[in-house]
């Protein structure tokens, strides 16, 4: 099955993004019996920022110890791996900086023709998480108020007319506050595409409240590198919100 298609089709998941710079194996290999466990449905690889040539070395080894599907999340065009299963060819529709809309994509087409890899192109959504986060600094783009729902509705309905094929609403890594429920439900309601939700996920009650708002796929990375232990909390949790869903 296509990673789209999975996204698209399950029940909300739970996904790990890994940040190759700072996963070493210990925490790798835990990634992996919690993935052997069940408890996380997709790994998501990339940073805004990449020191290291451990982005190949980090999706080989999640592939070799896993069964679930590994997505690039590229923070430029250098990170790309054909080892992937996909890439989220990401366009930063919150934003009006043109480079983040179409000028990466068109540095990185030739490689991403020849990868291979499943390509989803995504409309990257950026919300206020009341604090200003390190894709904010390096995008040089203002989030979406987090008060302003009909706004981040409109701009996930002009993605999806566009052509895009999901969504990812981010508050940012580190952000004080995670995507507000009020958007998510805004933005449900408002197209048919999958919606990707991260930044500031720190606890299983908000898991639950982000899977009832209608997120496809519910994202953690700062918090399990401090915390590796909310994984099964969080997924849990998430198991729980799409038995409401369900019912």
């Amino acid at each position: 099955m296509k990673v789209l298609q999975h996204i698209s089709q399950s029940p909300t998941g739970l996904a790990v993004l890994v940040d190759p710079d700072k996963a070493d194996l210990s925490h790798l290999e835990r990634l992996a019996r919690y993935a052997a466990d069940g408890h996380i449905s997709h790994f998501l690889v990339g940073g805004s920022l990449m020191f290291s040539d451990a982005l190949a070395k980090t999706v080989d080894f999640l592939k070799q110890a896993s069964d679930v599907p590994v997505t690039l999340f590229p923070g430029n065009p250098s990170q790309i791996y054909s080892g992937a299963d996909a890439i989220l060819l990401l366009s930063l529709i919150s934003g009006r900086n043109a480079d983040l809309l179409i000028g990466r994509h068109v540095e990185a087409a030739p490689a991403l023709r020849s990868s291979g890899l499943e390509i989803i192109p995504t409309g990257y959504m950026l919300i206020d998480g009341g604090t200003s986060t390190t894709v904010s600094y390096i995008s040089n783009t203002t989030p979406i108020p987090a008060h302003k729902p009909e706004i981040a509705a409109a701009t996930a309905m002009a993605g999806e007319m566009l052509g895009l094929r999901c969504l990812y609403l981010e508050a940012g890594s580190g952000a004080r506050q995670p995507v507000p429920t009020e958007i998510l439900r805004a933005v449900s309601a408002s197209v048919k595409i999958p919606i990707i939700v991260g930044g500031g996920l720190r606890d299983a009650e908000t898991a639950f409240e982000k899977c009832k708002a209608g997120a496809d796929m519910i994202v953690i990375g700062t918090a399990v590198e401090q915390h590796p232990q909310l994984i099964p909390e969080m997924a849990a949790a998430i198991r729980e919100g799409n038995a409401v869903k369900a019912h």
